[in-house]
C-alpha cells in the first residue's frame, strides 16, 4: 500500500518537467490572448483543459505497465484500444458523419480555440464526423494507457481481477458521465442546467478515474 501511494510523490525530474509544462502552457494562454484579445465568459472553463491534459500526463510518465507474455500484451491492446473507441464515440470524438441525401456535407477545418480546446481538428463526412479537442483526446488515450497498464497487473492474477476491470467504477465512471453530459444537451430544463456543469462533473469524473486507475489499488 504505501509503494502504491509513494507513486504519487513527484521526483525531482518529474518535478523540473512540470515546472517547464505549467510555464508553456502560461506562454500559450499569453500568446493566445494578446492575438485574441481579453478572455470572456467563466474563466475556470479555460483552465480545465490543461487539469485533463497535466493529469494525464502525470499518470503516463509514472506508469510503466510490463507484460509477462506476448499474450497479455495483445490482450492488453485490444482491451485498451475498445476502451478509447468506446470513450472518443460517447465524448464525442468521433462519431457517424451528418449528411444530406444528394447533397455532398464533407469538410475539414482547424477551430483555433482557446489552448487546451483548440487547435481542433473537425471534420463531417458522409460516414464519418470527428472532433478532436486536444485535451479530449490526450485525456482519453491517457485513460486508454492506464486501462491497458491495469490489464497487465490483473492478467497475471486471479481470473476474477481481470473481468472486475469490467465491473470497476473507475473504468465506468468517464462513460457513464459521457452519456449523461451527452444526453442533458436534449433541451428541457433540467438537461439545459446539468449540461451548464457538465464540464465541472466531467473534469471531476476524469481526475478521479486516472487516480484510481494510477494507483490501482485492488489490483494484486
Amino acid at each position: 500500500m504505501s509503494t502504491r501511494i509513494a507513486r504519487f510523490r513527484p521526483e525531482g525530474e518529474t518535478l523540473l518537467w512540470g515546472a517547464v509544462l505549467l510555464n508553456a502552457e502560461l506562454l500559450l494562454f499569453l500568446l493566445y490572448f494578446a492575438v485574441e484579445g481579453p478572455p470572456s465568459g467563466d474563466l475556470r472553463y479555460l483552465f480545465y483543459p490543461f487539469v485533463w491534459i497535466n493529469v494525464a500526463l502525470f499518470a503516463v510518465w509514472g506508469t510503466n505497465p510490463v507484460a509477462e507474455s506476448d499474450r497479455d500484451r495483445v490482450v492488453g491492446i485490444v482491451i485498451a484500444a475498445g476502451y478509447f473507441l468506446v470513450l472518443g464515440y460517447v465524448g464525442g470524438l468521433f462519431g457517424p458523419g451528418h449528411t444530406i441525401p444528394g447533397v455532398s456535407t464533407s469538410s475539414v477545418r482547424i477551430a483555433w480555440l482557446p489552448p487546451g480546446w483548440g487547435p481542433a481538428l473537425l471534420y463531417n463526412g458522409d460516414l464519418l464526423r470527428l472532433s478532436l479537442l486536444p485535451f479530449k483526446l490526450i485525456g482519453y488515450l491517457a485513460l486508454a494507457y492506464l486501462v491497458y497498464a491495469t490489464v497487465l497487473d490483473a492478467a497475471g492474477s486471479v481470473v476474477a481481477g481481470l473481468l472486475g476491470l469490467f465491473s470497476c467504477v473507475s473504468c465506468t465512471f468517464p462513460v457513464v458521465a459521457s452519456v449523461v453530459t451527452g444526453v442533458a444537451g436534449a433541451g428541457t430544463g433540467l438537461a439545459a442546467t446539468v449540461a451548464s456543469g457538465s464540464y465541472d462533473i466531467s473534469t471531476a469524473v476524469f481526475v478521479v478515474t486516472v487516480a484510481l486507475l494510477y494507483w490501482r489499488p485492488t489490483i494484486r
